[in-house]
């Protein structure tokens, strides 16, 4: 069996976040992670994240053709875990090779973007959020490889791919009421069960227009992981446990030095010679001045989005969403990286 591999370039070995830009590449045979793949792998292709985000077309073009030319039995990419860029690049670059007739196997974490991005095309093996798993991982991605390429994926036991939104009649043993009734009796008891209604992502309705911004209270919040020099509240880098608020009251702008980005996702360097950048208190208070907004809140309150699960960040949403209500502010700018 022949496949190609979709790499991300940190790990093709081309470099972090610095390498982020990194233009489609093509490598022969098997490098990093695919070493260890149970599948002869006869080529590598390369996009690094932000270059498969910025100029998707591009990037997809090259990289199909490449894998085209190699007229492989399967597209592996991956794994990704909860990588959100390089989880939607390999979700989307699977479901474009299914669509041109090439079988793709990913794996990423469940709440990964990548996931949503696959539209249902790819088998998806289910992964933790860290690369801790890589040797796990791996393993199960070629065997699920091997099943689709000869035909007995459908049959494999639950679990081994994420649902693909494709329903199948099936005969089984026990009627639905007496399934979700032992469900409910093992969560009771505290014992592990699964359950086989996966609740789909949230949508959230478009609030009404304001009717005038320039007497409204203008708050700024942000995934970005921006926080005081040296992060005094310990803020994480990647899967927030919480969020924190910094008073930004007596300030026209964020200056380099006093506050910085510890979001372990994207390359902060350059944002943080101008914290602007993520969060635009500057670009606010001089609508502020110019008497088009309102006031602006006194507090910054700032998170890190980096691979936090989706349902702390609800959680973490409803919370600050809660506390602005409270003290009256009319509308959030929400910045992100």
């Amino acid at each position: 069996m022949n496949a190609v591999h979709f790499l991300n370039q940190f790990f093709a070995g081309c470099g972090g976040e610095e390498a982020a830009s990194q233009r489609p590449l093509r490598l022969d045979g098997a490098v990093g992670p695919g070493r260890q793949l149970d599948i002869a792998v006869s080529a590598t292709v390369v996009c690094g994240d932000d270059y498969f985000g910025e100029m998707e077309s591009e990037a997809l073009g090259q990289l199909l053709q490449w894998i085209e030319d190699e007229k492989p039995d399967v597209l592996i990419c991956g794994p990704a875990f909860a990588a959100g860029r390089y989880g939607y690049a390999c979700g989307t670059l699977a479901r474009e090779a299914v669509r041109r007739g090439i079988p793709a196997v990913c794996g990423m974490h469940e709440e990964n973007p990548g996931v949503l991005a696959a539209d249902g095309a790819a088998y998806i093996v289910p992964t933790g959020e860290g690369v801790a798993g890589m040797r796990k991982v791996l393993p199960r991605m070629s065997d699920l490889a091997h099943a689709v390429v000869e035909g007995r994926a459908e049959s494999a036991p639950p679990g081994t791919y994420l649902p693909r939104g494709q329903r199948a009649n099936v005969f089984v043993e026990k009627s639905g009421a007496d399934r979700a009734i032992e469900m409910m009796l093992a969560k009771i008891a505290g014992d592990s069960y699964e359950t086989e209604a996966k609740p789909p992502l949230e949508k959230v309705p478009v609030p009404q227009a304001l009717a005038s911004v320039a007497n409204a209270t203008i708050a700024l919040v942000t995934e970005a992981g921006v926080v005081p020099k040296d992060n005094p509240d310990r803020l994480e880098q990647c899967r927030a446990k919480g969020w924190h608020s910094y008073d930004i009251s007596g300030l026209d702008s964020l200056q380099s030095g006093s506050y910085e980005s510890v979001h372990g996702g994207f390359d902060v360097h350059v944002a943080n010679r101008d914290p602007n950048r993520l969060v635009p208190l500057d670009a606010v208070r001089a609508l502020q001045r110019e008497g088009r907004i309102g006031r602006v809140d006194g507090f910054l309150y700032s998170t890190t989005g980096n691979c936090t699960a989706t349902a702390r960040s609800l959680k973490f949403g409803r919370e600050i969403a809660q506390r602005l209500k409270e003290i009256g502010v009319a509308a959030a700018l929400v910045t992100g990286t």
